[in-house]
C-alpha cells in the first residue's frame, strides 16, 4: 500500500511537470498541499481526485480549460496519448485524425508530448522513446495562425508580438489653432501683431493650422465562456493599447463583461503583462461564464459612457455576439452606445470563418448600430485593425453580412 502511494505522488509530480510546459503556473507549496489533500479525501473516485488537485493547483481561471485537458490525457487510457502525439508531431508516420482538438487539446498534447508527464507504472507498450522537437512556426504562418490552434510556445510568441503592436489611432481636427510654417490658413491676428512693430508694414505672412486632438479609446471585452479561446489573447491586446497610451490618443479605458460589468482601468496601468492580468483575475471573477451583453451595456450607458464618452471616442466591442435573451433591449442598447461615439468597432472571432453569416439573433440586432466589423482570431487581423483604423486597408465585413440578411 505504501508503494502505491508513493507512486502516485510520483505521478502527481510529473503530472505537475506537464501543467508547467503547457503554461500552467505551479509552486512546490501547491504541490505539497495537493498531496496532502488527495491523502485526505482518497483517490477512488476519478471525479473526486480530479476537483482535489484543481482546488490545490489552479490559481487563474483562464487555466481550468488547459488543466482539464492535460488531467484527461495524463490519467489516460495508454493508446490516448500516443493518438494525441501523433496529431502534435507530424513526422510519425500514422494516420491523420481528421476530428478538430478542443479548446487548449494543443497546449496539452505539447507538453505531454515534450516529456512534461511520466506514465504511471508504464508497461514495455506505453513507453514512446521519441527524439522530436518543436519546430517553431516562421512570422508569416505565425501571424495567420488562429490564436485557439496555437501552442504554448507560439502563444507566448503571440503575446510577445502583441505587445509590439501599435494601435494608431486617427486624430481629429480641433478648434484650436498653432503655428505653421507651411500652413495654407494666414494668421490675421499674429500678422497684425508684427506689423505693429514694423511700422504697419507686412513684412511675413503669420499662418497657423488646425491643431489635431487626440481620441479616446474605449475596450469593452467579452469574456464569457464563449469567448474562453481568445479572452487571454484580448487581455494582452486590451493591455498593449494602454500601455503606449499618450502617444496615440488621449485615454484609454478598458472594461469586462459576462455576466457583469468590470472597470479594469486600473490594473492596466501595470507595465508587466502577466503581473496586469493576475491583477484583473482577481478582480474580476465571472470568467468563462454567462454572457449577458444587453445588461452590461445597459450598465455601461447608464453608469460609464458620461465619463469615458464626454470626449469624441472610438470604441472596440471585442465579443461574438452570442445573446440570447433581451434581444430587444440589446438593439436599445447598443445603438444608444453608438449614437455616443465617434465609431464603434466590433470584433468578432467568428469571422475567422470565411462562410460565416449573421444566423444569430444577437448578432442580427447588433450589426445594423456597428461603425464596422472586423475579425480578431490571430495577429494578423489585430494588425488589419490598425490599417483600417487609418483608412489604409479595408476590412470591413459589415457590408457582406447585411447583404445576406437581406
Amino acid at each position: 500500500m505504501a508503494d502505491a502511494a508513493g507512486r502516485l505522488s510520483d505521478n502527481i509530480v510529473y503530472f505537475v511537470r506537464a501543467l508547467r510546459r503547457a503554461g500552467v503556473p505551479v509552486g512546490t507549496a501547491q504541490v505539497l498541499e495537493a498531496l496532502r489533500s488527495v491523502q485526505l479525501v482518497g483517490f477512488t473516485k476519478r471525479q473526486d481526485f480530479h476537483i482535489t488537485l484543481r482546488a490545490m493547483i489552479v490559481t487563474r481561471p483562464e487555466h481550468l480549460l488547459i488543466f482539464d485537458q492535460v488531467f484527461a490525457m495524463f490519467w489516460r487510457d495508454p493508446d490516448f496519448l500516443e493518438n494525441m502525439i501523433t496529431n502534435l508531431l507530424p513526422v510519425i508516420t500514422a494516420p491523420p485524425v481528421e476530428k478538430p482538438m478542443k479548446p487548449a487539446q494543443n497546449r496539452a498534447a505539447e507538453a505531454m508530448a515534450a516529456g512534461g508527464g511520466k506514465p504511471r507504472d508504464a508497461s514495455p507498450k506505453e513507453q514512446l522513446e521519441m527524439d522530436a522537437q518543436f519546430s517553431h512556426s516562421d512570422v508569416e504562418k505565425l501571424m495567420q495562425k488562429d490564436f485557439e490552434a496555437m501552442n504554448a510556445a507560439e502563444i507566448s510568441q503571440a503575446e510577445k508580438a502583441i505587445g509590439n503592436l501599435r494601435l494608431d489611432l486617427p486624430r481629429l481636427v480641433g478648434r484650436r489653432y498653432q503655428s505653421a510654417a507651411q500652413a495654407l490658413r494666414i494668421d490675421r491676428r499674429k500678422a497684425l501683431q508684427q506689423a505693429r512693430r514694423s511700422g504697419g508694414e507686412i513684412l511675413t505672412l503669420a499662418k497657423r493650422r488646425a491643431k489635431p486632438r487626440r481620441l479616446n479609446l474605449v475596450l469593452l471585452c467579452d469574456i464569457s465562456g464563449s469567448m474562453t479561446r481568445y479572452s487571454r489573447m484580448m487581455m494582452h491586446f486590451v493591455h498593449s493599447c494602454a500601455q503606449v497610451r499618450g502617444s496615440d490618443w488621449a485615454e484609454v479605458h478598458a472594461f469586462t463583461f459576462g455576466t457583469q460589468l468590470h472597470n479594469i482601468s486600473p490594473q492596466l496601468s501595470i507595465k508587466d503583462p502577466d503581473a496586469a492580468l493576475v491583477a484583473i483575475g482577481q478582480h474580476v471573477h465571472d470568467w468563462e461564464g454567462g454572457t449577458r451583453i444587453s445588461a452590461s451595456l445597459g450598465v455601461f450607458n447608464r453608469d460609464w459612457a458620461r465619463r469615458v464618452l464626454s470626449t469624441p471616442a472610438v470604441v472596440l466591442l471585442i465579443s461574438d455576439g452570442l445573446e440570447r435573451s433581451g434581444l430587444a433591449a440589446l438593439e436599445g442598447e447598443i445603438s444608444r452606445l453608438a449614437l455616443q461615439t465617434r465609431e464603434l468597432i466590433w470584433l468578432n472571432p467568428l469571422l475567422r470563418w470565411d462562410q460565416f453569416s449573421p444566423q444569430a439573433a444577437g448578432i442580427k440586432a447588433m450589426l445594423p448600430h456597428v461603425s464596422s466589423l472586423v475579425a480578431c482570431h490571430n495577429l494578423d487581423s489585430l494588425q488589419d485593425l490598425s490599417e483600417h483604423l487609418n483608412g489604409r486597408r479595408s476590412v470591413d465585413h459589415k457590408a457582406r453580412l447585411l447583404r445576406l440578411l437581406k
